[in-house]
């Protein structure tokens, strides 16, 4: 697809091969609204990627790391807009989950592969790397697990996701420019 070392187009691209197939409409709404998601979370684009999220949101991380996972798991729809806002507000939402498996009922999505994020050296340094440049961008890099859930909308209800420890391991050695990363934008296909 590209030479871009994040290239949030990947996001969907298996998720739109599946839904091609798929013969159940109550699947393949939801697997729209996934990509949806995906393609307004990589555009930043905030009002659209909350239009996608249920009033009942409960997102759930699970890496091993007790802080980290209550960070990254938000309640209700007000907590999951805090999470996104400062996902968009801190530069994090350029990420790449290129999926290399998807597994879908009429309830639950389940897709896995490998996450790719440019982490902002200032956020690296809030985080206790206080060697990372503010200035610069780093690349974590782990396998990721995401379940999807839905509400009766059809609406994500739960986004719950499952990552090794170790991602961060090594980061400040994975620095990457802004040219390596595809600046996506909603008129792309």
């Amino acid at each position: 697809m590209s030479d871009y070392i994040i290239d949030p187009r990947r996001n969907w691209v298996l998720m739109e091969s599946r839904m091609a197939v798929e013969p159940d409409p109550q699947i393949r709404a939801h697997m729209q609204i996934v990509i949806n998601h995906a393609r307004y979370e990589a555009a930043a684009d905030f009002e659209q990627l909350m239009a996608t999220v249920s009033p009942q949101a409960s997102y759930h991380s699970y890496s091993g790391d007790p802080a980290a996972d209550a960070a990254n798991s938000p309640q209700g729809k007000a907590g999951v807009a805090d999470y996104y806002r400062m996902i968009v507000e801190s530069g994090l939402h350029r990420i790449e989950h290129k999926s290399d498996r998807i597994i879908a009922d009429r309830d639950h999505i389940m897709e896995e592969g490998v996450i790719k994020m440019a982490y902002p050296g200032a956020v690296l340094q809030m985080m206790g790397h206080a060697d990372a440049d503010a200035e610069k961008l780093y690349l974590y890099q782990s396998r990721l697990v995401i379940i999807w859930g839905f509400d009766n909308d059809g609406l994500v209800q739960f986004e719950d996701s499952y990552a090794p420890p170790g991602g961060f391991e090594g980061i400040l050695q994975r620095e990457i420019t802004p040219d390596q990363i595809h600046d996506y934008h909603l008129a792309e296909k």
